[in-house]
């Protein structure tokens, strides 16, 4: 199954989605129509709310209340960008520039601040208090992941454990939530509730992994956002440590942890890919993003065999096979 056809398959809910967040996203203050309107236009993938559908789906969903969760799903991924964006102070995302470069820092920090907001309204419509259970505690381990990051930028010492946990809050913590979720919502027994978040988990972090090798092998114009773009904020990311943990001579170890303390990796780039390939970095981070997408297809068997499940399945299989 490829992507169009997944996209088929889901289009009715993924339109449902889509409204509900333009309505949700709209405001009596003006600023928060324009840049949200903004940034939940912005050509993203809607991966996250997709694979909500398609897990709810699966697990025979008799109601619309994915849609909702779908909603909400998105608008906290989409408040982590902004964030994201001022913090790291990037200028482009998804092929555009991103919402603090056109409207400012603090827009940008306050409009998440909003969708923030809005998504807990949303949970609220539910009535569900496993949903706001689990996603204000998911939130919370977001923020701190984002925070575990921070301390690791500009540190050569973090261990693989430390950057395993990282994308794990940062990444792989909104995917767990985004299809446990889908068996809270259609009341599964406990093994399914687990399969389905070791499913998100397990695809989440090959997701991230894959997004860590774009960063050094895909061009600009393909992923949407400027290449080296970790190197030159110093993020101690697994490509980059396992390079220097097997660089083959003392300069190039020197090189490596002089990029991540002092954030002036960018103009070495070319060299520093060289060592990867060396080394074969790309290779081992590459061998670990399968070993999720591996798990996350395995879980997958406490499901019934369905299209939805079967589009499940080809997306774990898509993130690392891609470009963007």
């Amino acid at each position: 199954m490829d992507l169009d056809q997944i996209r088929s398959l889901a289009e009715d809910d993924m339109k449902a989605v889509n409204a509900l967040i333009q309505q949700q996203v709209d405001s009596d203050v003006a600023l928060i129509n324009q840049l949200g309107f903004y940034i939940v236009n912005s050509g993203g993938k809607r991966l996250r709310p997709l694979l909500t559908v398609l897990s709810a789906r699966a697990m025979g969903i008799k109601n619309q209340q994915h849609h909702t969760l779908a909603a909400i799903i998105e608008f906290i991924h989409t408040a982590t960008l902004l964030h994201d964006d001022v913090v790291d102070e990037s200028t482009l995302r998804r092929g555009r520039e991103t919402a603090n470069a056109i409207f400012g820092n603090q827009a940008s920090v306050l409009v998440g601040d909003f969708l923030y907001t809005r998504s807990f309204q949303m949970m609220v419509s539910l009535e569900r208090m496993r949903v706001m259970e689990i996603l204000s505690e998911a939130t919370n381990q977001i923020a701190e992941g984002e925070v575990l990051q921070l301390m690791n930028c500009n540190d050569p010492d973090t261990t693989e454990a430390r950057y395993f946990d990282v994308i794990y809050g940062k990444t792989a913590r909104l995917f767990e939530a985004a299809t446990q979720l889908a068996a809270v919502l259609t009341d599964q027994p406990q093994h399914i509730e687990q399969a389905m978040q070791d499913y998100g988990k397990h695809l989440g972090t090959a997701f991230q992994l894959a997004d860590d090798i774009m960063d050094y092998t895909a061009d600009s114009d393909e992923m949407g956002k400027n290449a080296g773009d970790d190197l030159a904020e110093g993020k101690p990311t697994l490509p980059l440590l396992y390079a220097m943990w097997h660089a083959e001579n003392n300069d190039d170890n020197a090189l490596i942890r002089d990029a991540i303390e002092n954030n002036n990796g960018l103009p070495h780039l070319s060299r520093i890919q060289k060592i990867m390939a060396s080394t074969g970095a790309i290779d081992y981070t590459l061998k670990r993003a399968n070993e999720e997408v591996q798990m996350a297809i395995d879980s997958l068997s406490a499901l019934p065999d369905s299209d939805y499940k079967s589009a499940l399945i080809a997306l774990a299989n898509m993130s690392v096979e891609r470009s963007n």
